[in-house]
């Protein structure tokens, strides 16, 4: 019996064609029967290939999505010894708890995979094509830019519902999209949020139909893959100071990035194609 993990990870050039010379990475989870829930297993191979895109610097761009109707379901309760005889939560065969083997878990492995999606090098795409639950709503929105189906949605039941909070960063993502009141409601209802109100809200980039998620979601990371090599970590930290600084902080940290950035090779080519009214080419991402 084969218990590999149903991931599969190929490349796609930036017309679409899948092939072995492309600049963006395809990842697919394939646990479409279960919809997709975040094993161990899985998420074991999951951050393997991410150390492969990361190490890779022909590629250039990621896609993150699923088969099925769902994205990604979250823990794999099955798999969680307290959740049938311990189900107490008292000692396990190792001595901890249930819950301290489950916060251990995560710090040890869960809560890296979703830090390894923030701090990979290149853009990364979520495509939601279907279920968000759990902690499948912090993988969902770990990306930089998150596309969902319109037949997804997304759905918190760890208060209302199993009395936990929601993790994998799902309470940092979502207070910071929708703010204080939204994520609340969310938070402590457990209704599930549909993919177009997500977009209206903006808990995602877009709602697309199902049938284009794909398609959508490749273009835009080809899209992506066009930006200079490191305008996705720039976004990302400019964006992160911003959340914790007054506007004078931030307006520092603007110049000080401006006196790094402009008069390198990226901005030359940015103005020399500016210039001579062509699309700018910039250089890809140098190995170390």
């Amino acid at each position: 019996m084969n218990s590999s993990p149903a991931i599969r990870m190929e490349r796609h050039g930036n017309n679409d064609d899948s092939g072995d010379s492309g600049e963006i990475a395809l990842i697919v989870l394939q646990d479409s029967t279960r919809m997709n829930p975040l094993g161990r297993p899985l998420q074991l191979r999951l951050r393997e290939l991410l150390a492969e895109v990361r190490e890779d610097t022909s590629l250039r761009a990621l896609v993150l999505t699923a088969e099925g109707r769902g994205f990604c379901v979250g823990a794999d309760l099955s798999s969680m010894g307290g959740a049938q005889g311990g189900a107490q939560g008292g000692a396990q065969a190792d001595g901890r708890t249930l819950g301290a083997q489950t916060a251990d878990n995560m710090q040890q492995l869960s809560n890296r995979l979703i830090l390894d999606l923030q701090q990979l090098p290149v853009p990364v795409v979520c495509a939601i094509n279907g279920a968000a639950a759990g902690a499948g709503v912090g993988l969902a929105l770990a990306g930089d830019v998150a596309l969902a189906a319109r037949s997804a949605y997304f759905y918190l039941p760890f208060l209302p519902r199993l009395g936990i909070v929601p993790d994998l960063g799902t309470t940092w993502f979502i207070e910071r999209r929708l703010g204080r009141a939204r994520a609340m409601g969310l938070s402590l209802l457990g209704d599930r949020l549909g993919a177009q109100q997500a977009a209206d809200w903006g808990l995602v980039w877009a709602c697309v139909d199902d049938e284009a998620l794909r398609e959508q979601a490749l273009a835009t990371a080809a899209r992506l893959a066009r930006l200079p090599a490191g305008a996705v970590l720039e976004a990302r930290r400019a964006l992160d100071h911003a959340a914790a600084s007054t506007l004078e902080q931030q307006l520092h940290y603007e110049a000080e990035r401006q006196r790094e950035l402009v008069g390198a090779p990226a901005f030359m080519e940015g103005v020399q194609a500016f210039m001579q009214k062509r699309e700018p080419v910039f250089a890809p991402r140098q190995p170390g």
